[in-house]
Protein backbone atom coordinates (compact mmCIF):
# COMPACT_ATOMS: atom_id res chain seq x y z
CA UNK A 1 0.00 0.00 0.00
CA UNK A 2 1.43 3.39 -1.03
CA UNK A 3 1.69 5.99 1.73
CA UNK A 4 0.34 9.33 0.63
CA UNK A 5 2.49 12.36 1.43
CA UNK A 6 1.21 14.77 4.07
CA UNK A 7 0.06 17.84 2.17
CA UNK A 8 0.88 21.25 3.57
CA UNK A 9 -0.93 24.50 2.87
CA UNK A 10 0.44 26.05 -0.31
CA UNK A 11 -1.30 28.82 -2.20
CA UNK A 12 -2.51 27.98 -5.71
CA UNK A 13 -0.09 30.59 -7.08
CA UNK A 14 2.86 29.01 -5.30
CA UNK A 15 1.75 25.56 -6.43
CA UNK A 16 1.81 26.75 -10.04
CA UNK A 17 5.36 28.02 -9.54
CA UNK A 18 6.44 24.55 -8.41
CA UNK A 19 4.67 22.97 -11.37
CA UNK A 20 6.27 25.32 -13.89
CA UNK A 21 9.71 24.79 -12.36
CA UNK A 22 9.32 21.01 -12.59
CA UNK A 23 8.09 21.09 -16.19
CA UNK A 24 10.74 23.58 -17.30
CA UNK A 25 13.47 21.32 -15.94
CA UNK A 26 11.82 18.30 -17.54
CA UNK A 27 11.82 20.05 -20.93
CA UNK A 28 15.42 21.19 -20.57
CA UNK A 29 17.12 18.06 -19.25
CA UNK A 30 14.72 15.13 -19.47
CA UNK A 31 13.10 13.03 -16.80
CA UNK A 32 16.15 11.14 -15.53
CA UNK A 33 18.01 14.37 -14.76
CA UNK A 34 15.03 15.90 -12.97
CA UNK A 35 15.41 15.98 -9.17
CA UNK A 36 13.40 17.35 -6.30
CA UNK A 37 16.51 19.31 -5.34
CA UNK A 38 16.59 20.92 -8.77
CA UNK A 39 12.93 21.89 -8.59
CA UNK A 40 13.48 23.31 -5.09
CA UNK A 41 16.41 25.41 -6.31
CA UNK A 42 14.51 26.63 -9.39
CA UNK A 43 11.46 27.60 -7.33
CA UNK A 44 13.47 28.91 -4.34
CA UNK A 45 12.08 26.65 -1.65
CA UNK A 46 13.32 23.89 0.62
CA UNK A 47 13.15 20.42 -0.89
CA UNK A 48 11.35 19.26 2.28
CA UNK A 49 8.36 21.34 1.13
CA UNK A 50 8.18 19.36 -2.10
CA UNK A 51 8.57 16.00 -0.38
CA UNK A 52 5.93 16.90 2.18
CA UNK A 53 3.49 17.96 -0.53
CA UNK A 54 4.06 15.28 -3.19
CA UNK A 55 6.33 12.63 -1.71
CA UNK A 56 8.13 11.66 -4.91
CA UNK A 57 9.20 13.32 -8.13
CA UNK A 58 6.88 10.99 -10.01
CA UNK A 59 3.87 12.38 -8.16
CA UNK A 60 5.13 15.94 -8.57
CA UNK A 61 5.48 15.50 -12.34
CA UNK A 62 2.01 13.96 -12.63
CA UNK A 63 0.49 16.75 -10.53
CA UNK A 64 2.31 19.38 -12.57
CA UNK A 65 1.02 17.97 -15.85
CA UNK A 66 -2.52 17.88 -14.53
CA UNK A 67 -2.30 21.24 -12.79
CA UNK A 68 -1.11 23.16 -15.84
CA UNK A 69 -3.82 21.94 -18.22
CA UNK A 70 -5.99 24.78 -19.45
CA UNK A 71 -9.27 22.86 -19.41
CA UNK A 72 -10.28 19.87 -17.32
CA UNK A 73 -12.05 17.36 -19.53
CA UNK A 74 -14.48 16.58 -16.72
CA UNK A 75 -15.79 20.15 -17.02
CA UNK A 76 -16.72 19.77 -20.69
CA UNK A 77 -20.44 19.33 -21.40
CA UNK A 78 -21.63 21.07 -24.57
CA UNK A 79 -24.89 19.15 -24.94
CA UNK A 80 -23.81 17.02 -27.91
CA UNK A 81 -21.21 14.31 -28.36
CA UNK A 82 -19.66 16.03 -31.36
CA UNK A 83 -19.44 19.28 -29.41
CA UNK A 84 -17.85 17.52 -26.45
CA UNK A 85 -15.27 15.76 -28.61
CA UNK A 86 -14.42 18.98 -30.44
CA UNK A 87 -13.89 20.64 -27.06
CA UNK A 88 -11.57 17.78 -26.08
CA UNK A 89 -9.65 18.39 -29.31
CA UNK A 90 -9.26 22.09 -28.53
CA UNK A 91 -8.11 21.42 -24.97
CA UNK A 92 -5.70 18.67 -25.94
CA UNK A 93 -4.28 20.72 -28.81
CA UNK A 94 -3.37 23.59 -26.49
CA UNK A 95 -1.27 21.23 -24.41
CA UNK A 96 0.18 19.24 -27.31
CA UNK A 97 1.27 22.29 -29.30
CA UNK A 98 3.42 23.70 -26.52
CA UNK A 99 4.57 20.47 -24.92
CA UNK A 100 5.80 18.11 -27.61
CA UNK A 101 9.12 18.22 -25.75
CA UNK A 102 7.39 16.94 -22.61
CA UNK A 103 5.79 14.12 -24.53
CA UNK A 104 9.19 13.04 -25.80
CA UNK A 105 10.77 13.39 -22.35
CA UNK A 106 8.12 11.24 -20.72
CA UNK A 107 7.64 8.72 -23.53
CA UNK A 108 10.85 6.83 -22.74
CA UNK A 109 10.70 7.42 -18.99
CA UNK A 110 7.35 5.70 -18.49
CA UNK A 111 8.74 2.52 -20.08
CA UNK A 112 11.56 2.45 -17.55
CA UNK A 113 9.71 3.68 -14.47
CA UNK A 114 6.56 1.84 -13.33
CA UNK A 115 6.05 4.31 -10.48
CA UNK A 116 5.95 7.22 -12.93
CA UNK A 117 3.47 5.38 -15.14
CA UNK A 118 1.31 4.62 -12.11
CA UNK A 119 1.38 8.27 -11.01
CA UNK A 120 0.48 9.48 -14.53
CA UNK A 121 -2.35 6.99 -14.74
CA UNK A 122 -3.79 8.12 -11.41
CA UNK A 123 -3.44 11.86 -11.98
CA UNK A 124 -4.00 12.17 -15.74
CA UNK A 125 -4.91 9.13 -17.77
CA UNK A 126 -7.65 7.60 -15.63
CA UNK A 127 -9.50 10.93 -15.06
CA UNK A 128 -9.16 11.71 -18.77
CA UNK A 129 -10.61 8.35 -19.80
CA UNK A 130 -13.38 8.64 -17.22
CA UNK A 131 -14.34 12.08 -18.57
CA UNK A 132 -14.50 10.86 -22.18
CA UNK A 133 -16.49 7.79 -21.13
CA UNK A 134 -18.93 10.12 -19.37
CA UNK A 135 -19.37 12.07 -22.61
CA UNK A 136 -20.23 8.82 -24.39
CA UNK A 137 -22.70 7.83 -21.66
CA UNK A 138 -24.45 11.19 -21.94
CA UNK A 139 -24.67 10.69 -25.70
CA UNK A 140 -26.36 7.32 -25.13
CA UNK A 141 -28.79 8.91 -22.66
CA UNK A 142 -29.65 11.62 -25.22
CA UNK A 143 -30.22 9.01 -27.91
CA UNK A 144 -27.28 10.10 -30.06
CA UNK A 145 -25.68 6.67 -29.80
CA UNK A 146 -27.30 3.26 -29.60
CA UNK A 147 -26.73 1.73 -26.16
CA UNK A 148 -25.40 -1.46 -27.74
CA UNK A 149 -23.03 0.25 -30.21
CA UNK A 150 -19.80 -1.81 -29.97
CA UNK A 151 -17.63 1.18 -30.92
CA UNK A 152 -18.60 3.15 -27.81
CA UNK A 153 -16.15 1.41 -25.49
CA UNK A 154 -13.15 2.37 -27.65
CA UNK A 155 -13.66 6.15 -27.87
CA UNK A 156 -11.53 7.08 -24.85
CA UNK A 157 -8.68 4.78 -25.86
CA UNK A 158 -8.74 6.02 -29.46
CA UNK A 159 -8.76 9.69 -28.58
CA UNK A 160 -6.28 9.50 -25.71
CA UNK A 161 -4.03 7.31 -27.83
CA UNK A 162 -3.87 9.56 -30.88
CA UNK A 163 -3.20 12.62 -28.71
CA UNK A 164 -0.07 10.94 -27.35
CA UNK A 165 0.92 8.93 -30.40
CA UNK A 166 1.26 11.63 -33.06
CA UNK A 167 4.10 13.53 -31.34
CA UNK A 168 5.94 10.25 -30.77
CA UNK A 169 5.39 8.73 -34.21
CA UNK A 170 5.42 11.78 -36.49
CA UNK A 171 7.20 14.41 -34.41
CA UNK A 172 4.20 16.72 -34.83
CA UNK A 173 1.74 18.01 -32.24
CA UNK A 174 -1.77 16.62 -32.17
CA UNK A 175 -3.22 20.01 -33.10
CA UNK A 176 -6.90 20.88 -33.21
CA UNK A 177 -7.24 20.45 -36.98
CA UNK A 178 -5.64 17.00 -36.86
CA UNK A 179 -7.74 15.85 -33.91
CA UNK A 180 -10.93 17.22 -35.46
CA UNK A 181 -10.24 15.30 -38.68
CA UNK A 182 -9.61 12.17 -36.64
CA UNK A 183 -12.88 12.60 -34.74
CA UNK A 184 -14.85 13.23 -37.93
CA UNK A 185 -13.25 10.42 -39.92
CA UNK A 186 -12.68 7.69 -37.33
CA UNK A 187 -14.81 8.17 -34.23
CA UNK A 188 -18.14 9.73 -35.13
CA UNK A 189 -18.91 7.54 -38.19
CA UNK A 190 -18.62 4.43 -36.03
CA UNK A 191 -20.80 5.88 -33.29
CA UNK A 192 -23.59 7.80 -34.94
CA UNK A 193 -25.79 5.84 -37.29
CA UNK A 194 -27.04 8.12 -40.01
CA UNK A 195 -30.18 7.40 -41.96
CA UNK A 196 -29.34 6.68 -45.60
CA UNK A 197 -30.73 9.19 -48.09
CA UNK A 198 -33.24 7.52 -50.45
CA UNK A 199 -31.95 7.29 -54.01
Amino acid sequence: MTTQPRRSKITPEREQEFYEAALDLLREDGYEALTMEGVAARSRCGKSTLYRQWGTKQRLVAAALRGTRCVRLADIDTGTLEGDLRAVARSAALFSARDTSLTHALGHAVLQNPELLRALREALIEPEIAAINAMVRRAVERGEIAADNPAAEFVSVQLSGVIRARPMLEGLPADEAYLTRFIQASILPALIRRTATPS
